[in-house]
């Protein structure tokens, strides 16, 4: 039996995967917990994870397929579209999920000891249910428009990869942050929204690159989902690869998701007082 000791001198900023692998029981029964508690008592069930992003999917396609009529060259603007909302639609989940996961989690926070990362973590895993739903949702349409991805698809997988990180390193830095000020309660729904328009979700990055100033580029691909949205398209639908800028991306989601963890570790021994 692997034993725990919590010591009050240890560092608190050392990771320690072997006992988040002794509660890894626990991580499956949150995660279980939510995922029933979000659909209980719904009529539909799962299938909202088809009809939000569909519901999406039309407004997307009336506000920049027509009335703007966005160029996405020979890609037929929902597919185009749709890629995006796969990548940004576990993102937004997970985000959305971690703000509060930690208050919501509170009483048992107080009463007995756990590493608390299992809780965002447990939120990340809710959220691939959904993302796997809506993939599959995404593959009926390359079916539908005979649309067969070429030798790029083999690196879907790192982008897949890239997108949980980026998840988890936003969602555990808020999970950590709204334990302190709770004004992030109320901020994380305005940044789960006003990232979708700042991310090449419905209109495609060379806008941005073409109109933007560089420094304004730069900041715009400070997000860490727009390299990977782009990395997205480019495996599924053969569009332009990941450009320069989209390293940036990748670098913000390396330095998040470190700084993440550490400030986590760094306020996890203080959360029963606080919460």
């Amino acid at each position: 039996m692997y034993k725990i000791i919590v010591d009050a001198q240890k560092s608190n900023l050392k990771l320690n995967i072997r006992e988040l692998l002794a509660y890894k029981d626990l991580f499956v029964i949150l995660a279980y917990r939510d995922l029933r508690v979000r659909y209980a008592q719904t009529f539909l069930g799962l299938t909202w994870a088809v009809l939000q992003p569909l519901a999406t999917l039309i407004i997307f396609t009336l506000v920049f397929g027509k009335a703007v009529n966005v160029d996405t060259g020979d890609i037929p603007y929902p597919l185009f579209a749709l890629c995006g909302m796969a990548a940004w639609a576990y993102f937004g989940f997970v985000l959305n999920q971690s703000g509060n996961s930690i208050i919501s989690s509170q009483e048992m926070i107080k009463k007995i000891y756990f590493p608390r990362l299992v809780i965002p973590l447990s939120k990340a895993v809710v959220g691939f249910i959904d993302f796997s739903i809506g993939f599959i949702f995404l593959i009926c349409f390359l079916v539908y428009y005979k649309y067969i991805p070429g030798q790029e698809v083999v690196f879907l997988p790192i982008f897949i990869l890239l997108t949980i990180i980026s998840a988890l390193a936003v969602g555990i830095w808020l999970s950590a942050l709204t334990i302190r000020y709770r004004d992030f309660q109320h901020v994380v729904p305005f940044l789960v929204q006003f990232g979708l328009y700042a991310t090449p979700v419905g209109y495609p990055s060379s806008l941005v690159i073409k109109n933007l100033p560089e420094w304004a580029t730069i900041l715009y691909y400070l997000n860490p989902m727009a390299g990977i949205v782009e990395g997205y398209r480019w495996c599924l639908l053969g569009s332009q690869p990941p450009g320069t800028y989209a390293y940036y991306s990748f670098i913000a989601v390396g330095i998040l998701f470190v700084s993440g963890l550490y400030y986590f570790k760094r306020v996890e021994r203080i959360m029963a007082d606080i919460v």
